[in-house]
């Protein structure tokens, strides 16, 4: 019986132990994540393997797991970048991306945990003053934003894509110019739209013109038709057509005698 005790202790030291072990061995990798292994006695971080994946996983207590989320995520920027003529633009931006899963002990080794802070958006803000220092404040204002939005994206992919930094997108989402600028460019734009304007009501007033001539020069050539077509004899026969007829009216009172002048009949008693 008095045994017990000093059996039991180092059971019990084991059991501690044991628990401590299972403890520091067992690493949950969540949803969206991806783990680095670092060996402490391995050579340190583990590049030439798959980053451990979503689940449970067992390694050394002696060694470590850092834990990246590797899904699409969002990083907003506010920059102010100088225009091609020198002005100060305001501009804001966001940047769609992840890191490269099967290169993710590769960035943390040389980028680090913070490598968004120390490559992504230092690349972004170079890329946007190149890009919109190509511009005019009236071409960033009106028609140029998709492009300066898809030559960001190009020159920053081009300089991430080494740093394994997968970049799915780049958003412009305001372009804020000086007030002064900005109101002169919308009176330019309304003066503009006003001359489009009265240019149209040209055209469209010589269009009717044009329409209103050709009308005419119709109808004067059917004229000139008709009167070449109306000989005396012609003259005569309509009018002998409709002296019958108006006598066979009912309602009509008419005495016809003679002729006129012109060999026409004379109708005399109207009403």
């Amino acid at each position: 019986m008095e045994k017990l005790p000093k059996i039991g202790l180092p059971i019990l030291i084991l059991i501690i132990v044991g628990i401590v072990f299972i403890t520091k061995s067992t690493v949950t990798i969540g949803s969206g994540e991806a783990g680095v292994l670092y060996k402490t006695f391995g050579g340190g971080v583990v590049t030439d393997e798959a980053p451990l994946g979503e689940g449970f996983h067992l390694v050394a207590p002696w060694n470590k797991v850092i834990v990246y989320e590797v899904r699409q995520q969002e990083v907003f920027e506010k920059m102010q970048v100088l225009s091609s003529n020198g002005l100060e633009i305001k501009l804001d931006a966001s940047a769609w991306f992840q890191p490269d899963y099967s290169k993710l002990g590769l960035l943390h080794q040389q980028k680090g945990e913070n490598y968004v802070a120390r490559v992504l958006l230092p690349t972004i803000r170079s890329a946007a003053r190149s890009v919109v220092g190509r511009y005019t404040p009236e071409q960033l204002y009106s028609s140029k934003r998709d492009a300066i939005q898809k030559e960001i994206f190009e020159e920053t992919q081009k300089i991430v894509k080494s740093e394994y930094i997968q970049l799915n997108e780049i958003l412009v989402r305001d372009v804020t110019l000086p007030t002064t600028i900005k109101e002169a460019i919308e009176r330019k734009l309304r003066q503009e739209q006003e001359s489009l304007e009265y240019e149209f009501r040209i055209e469209k007033a010589t269009k009717e013109a044009e329409r209103q001539r050709i009308d005419a020069e119709g109808k004067a050539k059917a004229n000139t038709i008709l009167s070449a077509s109306l000989t005396d004899k012609i003259l005569k026969e309509k009018g002998i057509e409709a002296t019958l007829q108006l006598a066979k009216s009912p309602n009509a009172k008419v005495v016809v005698i003679g002729s006129s002048k012109d060999g026409m009949p004379l109708i005399l008693g109207n009403q």
